[in-house]
């Protein structure tokens, strides 16, 4: 299949390096300016991969026009931007599929919406979710994956393209529940951080049961299916977000209690601002987000806002 892959970052380019190993033809685009472009350009690797010659890489947009599939997999709070980007080159009848996670935070919508509201109808939504760090694929180690899309064909289309024996798609049935678990892990992955970083790691436990259980409440105010909660798109994703030393989200929230800056991408550090504002908007209580939130931008000491979080579970257990 024609593939172009939106992002050269950490994700992006193991994305095309994997479609194009499984034998896609597959292009790599990125910005001019972009620093990650210029150096698989300048390199044809970067800190996690090394690119193949069937790998083609382009700064020119029109790559993108005669793509089958269009893959993103950019900062979430940058996806609306891209749209816009897009939308001057009247894409129709292509697949979208979103490797990526978040919710946008000054709207509250997934990210599946925000390309719906800005492309033609006929383009189809797709959204790549799951366990898995790019150096543990790169060096053969597989996992389990979910492909999900309201559109069941093109569903049925991706998991059979896209899978190998180093990924294993599943069939998501449940659209809201996957993204909104997905985005909320990362926020889970800070506070389990957050906890190593105090020497708490025993609470970890505690924190993945709450936590699953917070998450499964809010997908099912928003019309999902609360058993997603409890699939690969969260609780799934756990060992790899909660535990692993990959994780930029769990070493983000390690970091941030003992005062150190952390240079790279951890999407938690966003999404928790849109989950308190799904919040609101669904009437459910969140309180790990609410932890997470006031140690972040409230300035709140951190030991005692985690001491204050599951000393609360005193009373009974959900």
């Amino acid at each position: 299949m024609n593939i172009t892959v939106v992002g050269c970052g950490r994700w992006g380019s193991f994305i095309a390096w994997y479609l194009d190993k499984i034998n896609h033809k597959v292009t790599l685009y990125g910005r001019e300016n972009s620093v990650h472009m210029s150096k698989l350009i300048s390199d044809g690797k970067n800190e996690f991969i090394e690119l193949t010659n069937t790998l083609k890489l382009s700064t020119n947009p029109e790559c993108i026009i005669k793509s089958d599939i269009i893959v993103i997999s950019i900062n979430s709070q940058g996806l609306q931007s891209l749209m816009e980007e897009l939308k001057s080159l009247n894409l129709k009848d292509k697949i979208i599929v979103l490797c990526m996670k978040g919710i946008e935070i000054s709207t509250g919508r997934r990210l599946s919406q925000i390309v719906k509201e800005n492309l033609d109808d006929s383009n189809s939504v797709a959204v790549w979710l799951g366990p898995g760090h790019v150096q543990e694929f790169y060096r053969g180690i597989p996992n389990c994956m979910v492909i999900d899309s309201e559109n069941t064909l093109v569903k049925e289309k991706l998991v059979n393209q896209f899978s190998s024996e180093l990924i294993r798609f599943y069939y998501g049935q449940d659209l809201i529940g996957n993204e909104i678990g997905a985005a909320a892990k990362n926020v889970i992955g800070i506070a389990a951080g957050m906890l190593d970083g105090l020497k708490l790691s025993t609470l970890k436990g505690a924190l993945m049961s709450r936590g699953t259980r917070e998450i499964a409440r809010l997908i099912t105010a928003m019309g999902g299916n609360e058993l997603s909660a409890y699939g690969l798109c969260h609780l799934g994703d756990y060992e790899a977000t909660v535990f692993s030393e990959f994780s930029h989200n769990r070493k983000y929230g390690e970091m941030f209690v003992q005062g150190v800056k952390y240079e790279k991408l951890a999407e938690g550090h966003y999404t928790v601002k849109a989950l308190l504002k799904l919040e609101k908007n669904y009437d459910v209580e969140l309180p790990i987000c609410n932890a997470v939130y006031d140690i972040l931008y409230n300035n709140k000491n951190s030991k005692d806002v985690l001491n204050n979080l599951f000393t609360r579970s005193l009373k009974k257990e959900f």
